[in-house]
């Protein structure tokens, strides 16, 4: 899964260069973890990581460019922005 979790990172990247690599990684950790239990809950049988890795990707293709906005409007997130700990990489 890390392998897939590093791909999804670097297309968000591609997409959204305003965004450090180790937010990028929080953002699809947070997208991926957000999905599976969220289904989980709902009471949806696992379908697999191949599945989420989709899901996450279309989020990326059609939000990806935004997440910065989005999380800098909403306090819930706005954690993600703060960049004061982020070492470029």
């Amino acid at each position: 899964m890390d392998e897939k979790i590093e791909k999804l990172t670097a297309e968000l990247l591609a997409k959204n260069p305003q965004m450090s690599t180790g937010r990028a990684r929080v953002w699809i950790e947070l997208l991926w973890s957000d999905f599976e239990s969220t289904s989980a809950k709902a009471g949806y049988d696992y379908r697999g990581a191949d599945y989420t890795e989709n899901l996450v990707r279309q989020l990326i293709t059609s939000y990806g460019d935004k997440l910065h906005t989005f999380a800098g409007r909403n306090p819930k997130y706005s954690h993600l922005l703060d960049a004061s700990d982020d070492m470029l990489q």
